[in-house]
């Protein structure tokens, strides 16, 4: 039968004796009812405190099978182990920098009157949910599929969510696959685990995908004799595109006193400091990587003059003929 003089949460068996815990390094708990639980966190101390209202003659603290202290004498090997309080009232004792390993049932035990008298708690020890292996930074190429894992461990289990930053999709599971995958898709994604013990642990994925050029921008443009003028190409790509323009008649634009061949991250640029007529024409901008090539003509031309509009944006090379040829001699070069 309970003691009635035994504070609210602690526990008496019918024997007379009863246990509750004492304070960890995060806060106090108690337990009640028989058999009870204390949770403590992984590299924390717990106190269990046996608590005696009658007189005793030998008392003892159990795990499992195995004795750690009996009475002041400790059997216990393991130095985290050690005992707080001794006295009429109290058989305590600590558990310091908790491990996994120390999980279970702990039992005091005690003789009163000539009768054994045991009361019982057992211990679960929680770990935070951690990453312990996660994909590396993946390069694809457009259509490939993809596969990103992350394992994670904790207890209780984790779960293991993937989130993507573009459109903040959740998919569950340690495993991400994305089918022939798209240049769109390009993005971190990052792996979220978490047990509810500790804030979540999250680490992420950068997926780059490979794509051969588009050329965009590309405007017929007007110029005046002795005036300046540019004519532009941007090249969407991954790798990065390399450029190279040529005339009409496919002779390679090279640099000049005034024509000068500027080449950026994503675009080339022609740039005229003195436009004389022998300026004007047509103009094709050439990009390539090492997945494919594209291309796009312009004009330069006088204001007013008449002509033809056989100007091709984003035209793909088909793999015959000259540019069949200019293709291959640039991806030779990548």
């Amino acid at each position: 039968m309970s003691d009635p003089s035994c504070p609210p949460g602690c526990y008496g068996d019918q024997y007379g004796g009863h246990l509750d815990l004492g304070p960890t390094s995060a806060q106090a708990a108690e337990f009640g009812h028989m058999p009870d639980n204390i949770t403590v966190l992984e590299g924390e101390s717990v106190t269990l405190r046996c608590k005696i209202d009658e007189e005793v003659t030998h008392k003892a603290w159990l795990n499992r099978s195995n004795i750690l202290f009996t009475g002041t004498d400790k059997w216990s090997l393991d130095t985290r182990v050690c005992l707080v309080n001794n006295n009429n009232s109290e058989f305590s004792i600590m558990i310091e920098r908790v491990m996994v390993t120390d999980e279970g049932p702990y039992i005091c035990s005690f003789q009163a009157k000539n009768q054994p008298r045991t009361a019982h708690v057992y211990l679960i020890v929680q770990v935070p949910a951690r990453i312990v292996n996660i994909s590396e930074d993946k390069s694809v190429n457009e259509g490939d599929d993809v596969n990103l894992q992350c394992l994670a461990v904790g207890r209780p289990e984790p779960t293991v969510t993937w989130k993507d930053f573009k459109y903040g999709l959740m998919s569950e599971g340690e495993f991400l696959e994305i089918t022939e995958i798209k240049r769109n898709q390009a993005e971190e994604f990052e792996c979220i685990t978490h047990n509810g013990v500790a804030p979540p642990d999250t680490r992420r994925v950068k997926v780059t995908v490979n794509y051969p050029p588009v050329i965009t921008d590309v405007k017929n443009m007007p110029a005046q004799l002795g005036k300046t003028a540019i004519l532009r190409c941007e090249a969407m790509a991954v790798p990065t595109a390399s450029f190279e323009w040529y005339r009409d008649d496919r002779r390679p634009v090279e640099s000049d006193n005034t024509l000068k061949v500027k080449n950026e991250k994503t675009r080339s640029l022609l740039l005229f400091t003195n436009v004389t007529e022998k300026h004007f024409g047509n103009y094709t901008c050439f990009a390539s990587n090492r997945l494919g090539a594209s291309n796009a003509s312009m004009l330069l031309f006088m204001p007013g003059a008449v002509y033809g509009g056989g100007t091709s944006l984003n035209s793909r090379l088909s793999g015959a003929g000259l540019w069949f040829c200019l293709s291959i001699s640039v991806l030779m070069k990548v």
